[in-house]
């Protein structure tokens, strides 16, 4: 049974989905990613098309953090996320982790300077405000065709990429038994599929190199 078909609990998000920005660039990229993932082709729906620039695929794909939820993973991570929140509670989750050894403090930079330890939902919900921020802020992702990306463009993106890795940790450590009862498991696995080949094509450059080369030898 489809994932979005199994009733309200499943269609809840923690937070309102974020759209496509307007430009026709972000479009023509987003339509891209939309019809290589319906080929059921994960790897070619995050490899970079030939002739893209790469920081606009970044913002597409990370804006594909905020984007149409087949796609995004800020949206994909909102609504599994959301299927949770009456299972990850402070009372349930009081540390962010994914195991003994694996414990998640957070920290912005701005408000709050050095890492403080919070429960798994306060802590997603810093980093959705978080992320929220970065992406409306035109600075770091411009909304216009042809407007510069900032000098540190892919490093605000990989950041983003590392805190919402956290929250897969914490889901699959915590919850995976929860996921499986609500039958949501097959999901997750593919927005964690999707997400990890993303983060190892696009955010890699030498693998970015070789997978291009080895086109050629087709």
């Amino acid at each position: 049974m489809s994932f979005f078909a199994r009733g309200s609990r499943n269609q809840r998000t923690f937070r309102p989905k974020k759209s496509a920005p307007s430009g026709n660039k972000g479009m023509q990229l987003k339509r891209h990613i939309d019809a290589t993932l319906g080929s059921g082709n994960l790897r070619e729906a995050v490899r970079l098309p030939v002739g893209e620039d790469l920081n606009e695929w970044l913002a597409v794909n990370s804006k594909s953090f905020t984007l149409t939820f087949t796609v995004d993973f800020f949206n994909q991570v909102n609504i599994l996320y959301g299927t949770l929140m009456e299972f990850c509670t402070p009372a349930t989750c009081s540390t962010m982790s994914a195991g003994p050894k694996y414990e998640y403090r957070w920290a912005d930079g701005v408000k709050i300077k050095r890492p403080i330890e919070v429960s798994a939902p306060k802590y997603v919900e810093y980093l959705m405000d978080w992320i929220e921020a970065q992406l409306d802020d035109e600075n770091i992702f411009p909304q216009k065709l042809g407007a510069p990306f900032p000098p540190n463009f892919r490093d605000v993106v990989k950041t983003i990429f590392k805190r919402l890795f956290r929250v897969y940790a914490h889901i699959y450590h915590s919850h995976f038994q929860m996921i499986v009862k609500l039958q949501e498991e097959a999901h997750l696995n593919t927005c964690f599929k999707h997400f990890t080949l993303f983060t190892l094509v696009i955010l890699n450059p030498l693998v970015c190199h070789i997978l291009r080369v080895i086109d050629k030898l087709k």
